[in-house]
């Protein structure tokens, strides 16, 4: 018996890379599966101008590219069931539409892969408002609706598997600041539904992926040209190396996603992975206050400036304290 029989899934941004990969296994696990993307034929290489960027780049994005037809198309050819839906999740239509077509044809939604996202970078200084708006909010507001429409048909069944793609640059990542907050707010976002929906046997949780694909494949070598020339160095070459043996093939991001939808993973909710085609998966901790400080309960609650030196350096800080602003991530 696989493990996912009889279940329905969606998985956005499915015609390539991330999307793609996960798609492939929840099928080679029985599940039914809605493929997406916004258009036919790949559309997002639209977004990139074949001129400013290195030639053996652009021709690995093309390699990479795909639709969500052409992803239904591989998982039919293995057996499986699928159905290839076009379509800008970012819309309440279209997301309320694909659900509909999921419950019209198949009876059920249990899985939804939120993998939509734009990808870009750029800093405070360099990035412009549409490329703010590109990198924010499809990823946020994609997710939300797709859960807003998923999530009444699950609470009927008692069950339901929810994903939200962040990143690892949730933690918030140099020159990269637009696409640090759509993440970080992906985090919120599943933290907050998670606590909301865990009663009815539904489980949120978020996941920031490393696999191969045409963002990776552009988007990763100009924020390196970009770190080279902010900081007049290359990065270090070990780290690098690990980055991309982490970026390979998305497929084996599937298990995990896979053993996630099943009873058996039903405690596990509100939670962050960090998950690697190389096989790792991590776990970020919740956040939680690490130091404390209040004025005695018996004087005026108002803090005076001068005080604040003292509080701030003995006990909120530390004497180690280091901030995070000022060490490199690249070396």
């Amino acid at each position: 018996m696989k493990s996912l029989e009889g279940k329905v899934a969606i998985v956005t941004g499915s015609g390539q890379g991330i999307g793609r990969g996960i798609a492939i296994y929840l099928a080679r696990e029985g599940a039914k599966v809605i493929t997406n993307n916004r258009k036919p034929n790949g559309a997002s290489i639209e977004n990139y101008d074949k001129s400013s960027m290195p030639v053996e780049e652009w021709e690995e994005m093309r390699r990479l590219a795909g639709d969500a037809e052409s992803t239904a198309a591989l998982i039919k050819k293995e057996g499986g069931e699928a159905l290839a839906f076009y379509g800008d999740v970012a819309n309440p239509a279209v997301a309320e539409n694909m659900v509909n077509t999921a419950i019209d044809t198949w009876g059920r939604i249990d899985i939804v892969v939120n993998n939509a996202t734009g990808l870009g970078s750029g800093s405070i200084t360099s990035l412009t408002e549409e490329k703010w708006d590109y990198m924010t909010v499809p990823k946020m507001k994609g997710a939300f609706n797709l859960m807003h429409f998923a999530v009444p048909h699950m609470m009927k069944q008692k069950f339901g598997r929810i994903f939200n793609c962040s990143s690892d640059a949730w933690t918030g990542l140099p020159d990269n600041d637009a696409y640090s907050a759509g993440n970080a707010g992906i985090v919120g976002l599943t933290w907050a539904a998670a606590k909301e929906l865990y009663r009815h046997g539904i489980t949120v949780n978020a996941y920031c992926p490393q696999g191969a694909s045409p963002g990776h494949a552009v988007e990763y070598n100009k924020m390196l040209r970009n770190v080279k020339a902010i900081t007049g160095q290359d990065p270090d070459p070990g780290l690098l190396k690990v980055v991309e043996d982490d970026h390979g093939d998305p497929v084996n991001l599937g298990p995990f996603f896979a053993y996630l939808s099943t009873e058996d993973a039903s405690y596990i909710s509100g939670e962050v992975f960090s998950v690697k085609s190389s096989g790792k998966i991590a776990r970020y901790q919740y956040p939680v206050p690490i130091t404390h400080a209040e004025r005695p309960a018996d004087s005026c609650f108002l803090w005076k400036v001068e005080e604040l030196k003292d509080v701030f350096k003995q006990t909120i800080m530390g004497d180690d304290y280091v901030s995070h602003a000022a060490k490199s991530m690249w070396s």
